[in-house]
């Protein structure tokens, strides 16, 4: 009873008749409350002193750690009409397999011997250069031929020039001794002249001094006609010395002109064999484009296409494989606040989507369910929502993750950072500070290594 009243009834009233009274009557409940509070306060003080692993939680999903793991989509180089697929959704390819067969449907293309045409005209212009290179190497004979005949004519006729110039010579001489003896040959018949006409000597003496004078006279003029003669062969033998020139100037300059002209048809040629050689490859490779291939060992996992007839386009994607050998690794996005206290090596819990866990923030270690990775990489740029992505690897001295994960399915992470108390942690969240920034134990080592 609480005897709040000075009016009392306990002497009227005999408890002992009534149980539930006597319980109640009985009872210290102030001094549980009392013990309850302490032992309350006890527990919350020990609380406080216990361990707590800072963390940043974030979702994320599962990749794979190389770009050519993931997920892939292949594409029709040329455009197409779809004649026959060879594999269905689900199956396993491995690579070079066919997984569909395209036919042509440009016009350009159509010609089922257009491989064989174009060998065919291929080798025909390669043949024309062979046959522009042989005429050109037998031009090249017939201008040596030109220059070796052309020196040994000029050297002849310089020879003759030469014998014409000696033989001037010569009959230069002779008319110079038929002169004289022309002169003296008049002075003689000038002496007998007066001898006659003083009676010392008689006609005949003197008319055979005129026959004498008269044959000096004709052997003069006959050496001067000599040498007259002689000149002109000088002149003659100059005059096919030039002749000889400008005929082998011309001859070897026509050759030459016709050994360019050769050349240059050759060049065109080989531009053309160029220009056939491409194209002969570009439909060699175009014809193997018809068989769309798997690039690597996967499952085809959805065909984008579907149908037959159905026409295509340049890019065009067909089926997308997900490749049969894969590492996986989680990326997740981060607000940018949190940025700083991330690093390389940081370890990293994660909670698989669909596999059983409990989970206790604070204290990974007791955690159940959740397996182990380490920071792989960290954007340097942020994402379109906002955030930046983080590539977590399997931690390879925790447990390894379950061989039944799929790419593409979400996770549920957190980012340990450092251990703390727990009334730090409440007191640090209180006042709204961030968490502890410090730098893993592998990232100091790593950067004194460096």
């Amino acid at each position: 009873m609480l005897n709040i009243s000075e009016n009392s009834t306990r002497k009227r009233i005999n408890s002992s008749r009534y149980k539930s009274l006597l319980q109640v009557e009985n009872r210290s409940s102030g001094q549980v409350i009392i013990r309850l509070s302490i032992a309350f306060l006890i527990i919350l003080v020990v609380v406080m002193f216990l361990p707590w692993t800072q963390n940043i939680t974030a979702r994320g999903n599962i990749t794979t750690l190389k770009p050519a793991q993931r997920p892939q989509t292949i594409h029709s180089v040329i455009a197409g009409r779809i004649e026959e697929w060879h594999v269905q959704e689900g199956d396993f390819v491995e690579k070079g397999d066919t997984i569909l067969f395209i036919s042509e449907i440009k016009d350009q293309y159509f010609d089922p011997e257009l491989l064989g045409r174009t060998e065919q005209q291929l080798r025909s212009k390669e043949m024309a250069v062979k046959s522009y290179s042989e005429k050109v190497s037998a031009l090249d004979v017939q201008i040596d031929a030109l220059l070796k005949t052309s020196r040994l004519k000029l050297e002849q006729s310089r020879n003759k020039l030469r014998q014409a110039i000696l033989k001037v010579t010569s009959d230069s001489i002779d008319f110079q001794a038929a002169q004289t003896n022309f002169e003296i040959a008049r002075q003689q018949y000038q002496r007998f002249e007066d001898l006659y006409e003083e009676g010392l000597k008689s006609l005949t003496d003197l008319e055979n001094r005129r026959l004498t004078l008269q044959k000096a006279q004709a052997a003069m003029i006959s050496a001067e006609n000599k040498l007259l003669a002689s000149r002109n062969e000088v002149i003659n033998a100059q005059m096919e010395i030039a002749s000889i020139q400008a005929q082998y100037k011309d001859n070897i300059a026509k050759a030459e002109a016709e050994k360019y002209a050769s050349l240059s048809q050759m060049y065109d040629s080989e531009v053309m064999v160029t220009k056939l050689q491409n194209e002969y490859m570009n439909y060699s490779v175009r014809s193997g484009l018809y068989y769309i291939k798997a690039p690597q060992d996967g499952y085809v996992t959805k065909t984008i296409q579907s149908g037959i007839g159905e026409t295509i386009k340049e890019g065009t994607a067909v089926v997308s494989i997900m490749p049969a050998r894969f590492d996986l690794a989680v990326e997740m996005y981060v607000n940018p606040m949190d940025l700083p206290l991330l690093d390389k090596g940081q370890h990293v819990r994660i909670q698989f989507d669909g596999w059983p866990a409990i989970v206790f923030s604070g204290w990974p270690n007791t955690s159940y369910g959740t397996y182990g990775g380490q920071v792989y990489a960290i954007d340097n740029f942020i994402s379109d929502n906002g955030k930046y992505r983080v590539l977590v690897a399997p931690d390879p001295n925790d447990h390894p993750w379950p061989d039944e994960l799929r790419v593409g399915s979400g996770t549920r992470n957190m980012l340990l950072l450092s251990n703390v108390l727990i009334g730090y942690e409440l007191w640090r969240k209180i006042n709204g500070f961030p968490p502890d920034y410090y730098k893993p134990v592998a990232s100091k080592s790593s950067e004194k290594g460096s």
